[in-house]
């Protein structure tokens, strides 16, 4: 199977492709984590309404970096907002916008993920478009909410090359469908447990019994520690993991989506159940990792008209309910992780360089483990 995985040209620049093009998923190499099915998309797009667009930018010798958009639902956010909340792992990081999403558990626009010096980019980027949207004339206050990890160690972070016009790219990029991972967008310029990182995502649905809702999760991997994959002991045995002789500081973001009718106490809870998932990964939560997750639902019972003040009609589904989500996030969010690695391809600069997790060794390793592709690997 091979995936080739397009990118986003900059604007005004050539795009470039290093190393490897011919990736894979981690249900390509027989990796499936826990018990709940897969949506047919396994992505986070398979929350209807849910787009996800990237602008990636690859110029010259050293930009390396890019921006991601989550589009959390049809219609304008403003006017009719989602229930959302945060949780955070270790606040070594920037999440702009996360302190009104704590107090009012809404969420009004959409989420853009990039790189640390670009957030304020990003953030005028977002305010520009929701300002632009039929009906929002004469609002003077927007929360626009950004996420970013440092790609510094590809990328020329300190030229802030993103811009407005990448930004409102990447949310006009946005599509439903199949989500374009590893080295593209905010995750162009990423490394995750000493390999090429990037963006991966993943998705369960719940059967009938447990209320049959979906979750998908979508992650940018910029952090370390010692990577397990299907059980398999893998950083180790590849000789590559943190404190090997150093730490590898980084950071995660994590975005969750849902359309069960959650509160914003529940989508807290489940937020914070996709921080301890990276821990099925490997990670060492390290002192620098900034490891944020933002979960929202996209159900119309627990959406909120901007400006009212009148009562309005609100169900949400009980916490006692909301246990199988938790264990749908926690291997989404495993599974994404894994999907950011091996979609991702060898990237280089003249800031730094990152090779692809190497299929060939892995699937040898993953096969001495137990853990077997469901078909033959064609490599290239």
């Amino acid at each position: 199977m091979s995936l080739l995985r397009p990118l986003l040209i900059g604007f005004g620049t050539l795009a470039l492709l290093f190393g490897q093009t011919n990736r894979y998923r981690a249900r390509d190499l027989g990796i499936a984590p826990g018990v709940f099915p897969a949506g047919a998309l396994n992505a986070i797009t398979e929350v209807a309404g849910v787009r996800v667009g990237h602008r990636t930018l690859i110029e010259g010798d050293s930009i390396r970096t890019g921006v991601t958009a989550i589009i959390p639902a049809d219609g304008n956010l403003f006017q009719s907002k989602i229930a959302g909340a945060v949780f955070v792992g270790n606040a070594f990081g920037k999440l702009a916008g996360s302190t009104q999403v704590e107090e009012l558990g809404t969420i009004e626009t959409p989420i853009v993920l990039t790189n640390t010096l670009s957030v304020g980019t990003a953030m005028e980027g977002l305010i520009a478009y929701t300002l632009g949207l039929p009906g929002n004339g004469r609002v003077q206050s927007v929360n626009a909410l950004v996420g970013e990890t440092n790609d510094g160690g590809l990328n020329d972070i300190r030229r802030m090359r993103a811009t407005r016009d990448d930004v409102l790219q990447a949310i006009q990029a946005a599509r439903s469908g199949a989500v374009t991972e590893g080295s593209v967008g905010a995750g162009t310029g990423t490394i995750a447990f000493g390999w090429k990182g990037g963006i991966g995502t993943s998705s369960r649905r719940l059967p009938k019994e447990f209320g049959g809702y979906v979750a998908g999760v979508l992650v940018q991997t910029n952090f370390g520690g010692v990577l397990t994959m299907g059980g398999a002991p893998v950083g180790k045995e590849l000789g590559r993991y943190s404190y090997k002789p150093k730490s590898d500081d980084g950071s995660c973001m994590i975005v969750v989506a849902t359309d069960a009718p959650l509160t914003a106490k529940d989508l807290h809870r489940l937020a914070a159940r996709a921080v301890f998932g990276l821990g099925r990964t490997g990670s060492s939560y390290s002192n620098g990792s900034g490891d944020f997750a933002i979960a929202f639902s996209t159900s119309p019972l627990t959406r909120v008209r901007h400006g009212a003040t009148e009562p309005q009609a609100y169900s949400a589904l009980p916490s006692d309910g909301v246990s199988p989500l938790f264990e749908a996030v926690l291997e989404a969010t495993e599974e994404a992780v894994y999907n950011s690695l091996l979609s991702a391809t060898t990237m280089k600069s003249r800031i730094g360089s990152a090779e692809a997790i190497p299929i060939n060794q892995l699937r040898t390793l993953l096969e001495r483990h137990g853990v077997k592709a469901p078909y033959s690997l064609l490599l290239c």
